[in-house]
C-alpha cells in the first residue's frame, strides 16, 4: 500500500473510532469489564486524543514529509511490537509509526489492553486494498526489528531476547512539575489533569512536584478535589487506603484531601494515589540533573504547559527516542 492510501485509511480509521459501530462499542465495554482501570471516560479520552492529534490528514502528511517517507516502501520489514497496557491504547503511537513507514507490524498485546486493538486492526485489515494484513501474535520470532515497552525489570528480558536485532526498548519513565508558588486556580486545575488522568498510571503523569520553600499547599489540594470522584473507584480507593495506613504506621508527615496523599519524598516515582513533593531554594537548580533519563515530561510555566501532559503530539516520542527515525533506519 502506498503512502497516500495509508494516510487515507488512517483518516477512515479515525472516523471509525469516533463512530457508534456496534463492534467498537462492545470492545470498549469489554475493555472496562476486564480492566477496571479502563473506565469509559478514560477510554474515550484516549480515543479522542488519538483521532484529533494523530489521525488528521494535514498532520500525517506533514509528519511523513519531515522524514521524507517515500510513496512506496519497496522492502517492508516485519516489526515486532511489544505493547504496554498501563493506559488505554498506549501502544497506538508505535503501531502508527510502523504503519506510516510501510512496514508490517506484528503485535504482542498486553493482557491489560487486549480488547481495544482487535477491532481497530480488523477495520484496517478489512479495508486494506492490498491485503497487507496486520497480525497479532503471542510470540514474536523472526522479526527484522523490535520495539518493546515495559518496566525496568521486563526491559532486561527484552535486552536478552531482542539484543541481537535492531531494537528500541523502553523502560520506566515518569513526569514531574515545577511550581513557582503563584499559580492561578486555572493552572492548578490543569495540573490536576496532569496528575490524575488515567489514575496516574501513565509515564506522562506527574508523580512529583517541586515547590518553593514555605509553599501554601491549600489551593493545590483544593484544586485537586476536581478528581474527588476517584475516591469512589474501588481499586483506586484500595490503593489510597493502603498508602494512608502505611503513612500512619510509619508516623510519616502527610497531607491529604481524601482523594490523594501527599508525601515529602525525593523519589520521582510515587505509587497510585500518592503525589511526592520536594522543596527548592533556587528554581534554576530545582530540576534534578541525575535522573533525567527517568523523566518523560517536565510541567511548568517554562516547560510543557499545565494540563498538556496527556495530550502528546505526533512528534512526542516515548523516552525521547525518535521511533520514526529508528524505523527509517531498519
Amino acid at each position: 500500500m502506498d503512502l497516500r492510501n495509508r494516510i487515507n485509511l488512517l483518516i477512515e480509521l479515525g472516523e471509525f473510532m469516533l463512530s457508534e459501530d456496534v463492534s467498537w462499542k462492545e470492545a470498549k465495554t469489554r475493555a472496562f469489564h476486564h480492566n477496571p482501570w479502563f473506565i469509559p471516560d478514560f477510554i474515550d479520552l484516549s480515543v479522542s486524543q488519538i483521532v484529533k492529534r494523530f489521525l488528521q490528514k494535514d498532520l500525517l502528511e506533514e509528519w511523513a514529509g519531515d522524514y521524507q517517507i517515500p510513496e512506496q516502501t519497496y522492502i517492508p520489514k516485519k516489526i515486532g511490537l511489544v505493547m504496554a497496557g498501563n493506559i488505554p491504547l498506549v501502544g497506538f503511537h508505535d503501531f502508527l509509526c510502523c504503519f506510516m513507514n510501510g512496514h508490517h507490524p506484528v503485535i504482542k498485546l498486553s493482557s491489560r489492553d487486549s480488547w481495544l486493538f482487535p477491532p481497530i486492526l480488523e477495520f484496517l485489515n478489512k479495508n486494506n486494498p492490498e491485503n497487507d494484513q496486520i497480525l497479532v501474535s503471542p510470540v514474536l520470532k523472526g522479526m527484522d526489528a523490535y520495539i518493546a515497552t515495559g518496566s525496568n525489570n521486563s526491559a532486561r528480558y527484552f535486552d536478552y531476547y531482542f539484543g541481537k536485532y535492531p531494537n528500541l526498548i523502553r523502560r520506566n519513565r515518569t513526569s514531574i512539575a515545577l511550581l513557582e508558588g503563584n499559580e492561578t486556580d486555572e493552572e492548578l486545575g490543569k495540573l490536576a489533569d496532569d496528575v490524575f488522568l488515567y489514575f496516574g498510571l501513565g509515564c506522562r503523569n506527574v508523580t512529583q512536584i517541586h515547590v518553593p520553600e514555605n509553599y501554601d499547599f491549600i489551593p493545590l489540594l483544593r484544586a485537586f478535589r476536581k478528581f474527588q470522584w476517584m475516591a469512589d473507584h474501588h481499586k483506586y480507593k484500595n490503593n489510597y487506603d493502603y498508602r494512608l495506613s502505611l503513612a500512619i504506621l510509619n508516623k510519616l508527615q502527610y497531607m491529604t484531601n481524601d482523594c490523594l496523599l501527599m508525601l515529602e519524598n525525593e523519589s520521582l516515582f510515587s505509587p497510585i494515589a500518592v503525589l511526592h513533593y520536594t522543596h527548592y531554594k533556587d528554581p534554576e537548580n530545582a530540576i534534578p540533573k541525575e535522573n533525567n533519563e527517568s523523566l518523560q515530561c517536565i510541567i511548568g510555566r517554562k516547560f510543557l504547559p499545565f494540563g498538556e501532559s496527556q495530550h502528546p503530539e505526533l512528534r512526542d516520542y516515548a523516552d525521547g527516542a525518535d521511533t520514526m527515525q529508528f524505523l527509517r533506519s531498519v
